[in-house]
């Protein structure tokens, strides 16, 4: 496909930390990191780490793989409408995620306690850490070496950065990435997907678990129209299991058709306004061009508004995440008093921070460790540490 002006192009990519020889098998740099991204440890975990649900709970809910799936499959249909590297744009969808720790935010709210005197901890941080440290796939480099391009959309996903976090601004003393611009239209395209199918696909999540139900959603912008129109098409009241199932279905699907119709059309007119000549333009422009238009925006943060106080704020939602963090929590005050109980092939690690003679990076490789757990895997590890009968 012919990329448009403002694209990404392979021609005036800006290559790697460190230097290879690109694909000689027809890949762009794109496929390529998108490629190292699906191998990678950090994306395959993601299996069994928590969206809004925990694990076991259930097996048909969203787990942060599945998610980070769906995110790609709506950044591509965006990218390509709009003449789009679309390559890029699936890499940074599927990568966005990658240094989330377990049981979702209530797991990065207990490692950022726990860090707190240490520099920190965010999920953005951790994500670039992954792919720039913590995977260890390669002889010659620790990273993935992702490209400028990629690691530029990791960094700025959600717009320019003022203040970065530690390793963010240590990073890029080391390879500058230009903080203080918009990334690419197509790392902009891949933050705005995260939320259209986050919000879309936990609703759907919220009626599959009975936590929210049909007459709640009625009035509410979008969501109450897509339903709407879905009970035209069946056409009778969803008495049954399979009707509901059908009509939640329904329903989803013209959610995200909303969301996505709306956002090419009012990107479609940001671009031509502004006429940029190159990536760069869209890189250097006032403010972001992929956005909704105003009113499906404000309606989009009305959705938003409604999950947190109906879905992520439910008692159920809040026990189950309350029980995360403490686990997490208590994972890192055992772990970080006690770094000898640490796995073997953690040792290295955490001696070469010792070396540095800096406190904070022990701690980090710590936070490392359980960012790097799956849910089951932590609950396992607390097991094994806190339980005397458990003796492996």
């Amino acid at each position: 496909m012919d990329l448009a002006v403002y694209a990404v192009q392979e021609a005036t990519a800006k290559g790697r930390v460190y230097p290879e020889a690109e694909s000689s098998s027809g890949r762009t740099p794109w496929q390529r990191d998108r490629d190292r991204v699906i191998h990678s440890t950090g994306f395959r975990v993601l299996q069994y780490k928590t969206q809004v649900f925990v694990n076991h709970e259930g097996d048909f809910f969203r787990t942060r793989l599945t998610h980070s799936l769906e995110v790609a499959q709506i950044a591509r249909s965006v990218a390509r409408s709009l003449q789009l590297n679309e390559d890029l744009t699936e890499c940074l969808a599927l990568a966005h995620d990658v240094g989330h720790p377990p049981f979702g935010h209530a797991g990065e709210h207990a490692l950022q306690e726990g860090m707190k005197d240490y520099n920190g901890f965010s999920h953005n941080d951790q994500s670039l850490r992954q792919v720039t440290r913590l995977e260890q796939r390669y002889v010659d480099f620790d990273g993935l070496n992702l490209t400028w391009e990629s690691l530029e959309g990791l960094a700025k996903h959600n717009g320019p950065i003022l203040d970065p976090d530690p390793y963010l601004k240590a990073y890029n003393q080391f390879y500058p990435l230009e903080l203080t611009s918009y990334a690419s239209a197509e790392a902009q395209i891949a933050s705005i997907s995260d939320d259209i199918a986050y919000h879309s696909h936990d609703l759907d999540d919220g009626l599959r678990a009975g936590l929210l139900q049909f007459d709640d959603l009625k009035d509410l912008p979008i969501v109450g129209q897509a339903l709407y129109e879905a009970k035209q098409v069946i056409q009778e009241s969803p008495a049954t299991e399979h009707q509901h199932k059908r009509l939640r279905h329904e329903m989803i699907r013209r959610v995200i058709n909303i969301l996505v119709s709306d956002l090419k059309k009012q990107t479609a007119l940001n671009i031509k306004e502004l006429c940029p000549k190159n990536s760069d333009d869209i890189r250097y422009a006032k403010t972001g061009v992929v956005q909704f238009s105003p009113e499906i925006g404000h309606s989009n943060q009305e959705i938003r508004q409604f999950l947190y106080k109906n879905l992520y704020y439910h008692w159920r939602v809040k026990r189950m995440s309350r029980k995360g963090q403490l686990l997490v929590k208590e994972l890192f005050e055992i772990l970080s008093t006690n770094m000898d109980l640490l796995p073997t092939e953690w040792h290295s690690r955490l001696e070469n921070a010792l070396k540095t003679k800096q406190q904070s990076g022990a701690f980090r490789v710590v936070a490392d460790y359980i960012a790097g757990m799956t849910d089951r895997y932590a609950m396992e590890e607390y097991q094994r540490l806190t339980d005397l009968a458990v003796l492996a």
